[in-house]
């Protein structure tokens, strides 16, 4: 299954708490799409978050943020790792 990284970029002020939330909204839809999130990261000074998935691709990682109201301005496939 292909790994992906999304990047969104207007987060200004997210708090751990936000995030969460956020981050679970996905999870409790993912299955529709096939898609398995792995894990968020946030700077809340940049407005910055990062999300790890796995699933069949990336329109299916964007259909899901975009159901969640919080869509991703960048997703990127993971073909190397170290």
């Amino acid at each position: 299954m292909p790994t992906f990284m999304d990047v969104h970029t207007n987060m200004v002020g997210v708090t751990p708490e936000l995030l969460e939330a956020a981050h679970q909204a996905d999870v409790e839809i993912q299955g529709d799409e096939g898609v398995d999130f792995k894990q968020a990261w946030a700077d809340p000074r940049t407005g910055h978050v990062f999300c790890l998935s796995e699933g069949p691709s990336a329109e299916a990682v964007r259909r899901i943020h975009e159901r969640t109201g919080h869509p991703a301005d960048e997703i990127h496939e993971i073909t190397v790792t170290a």
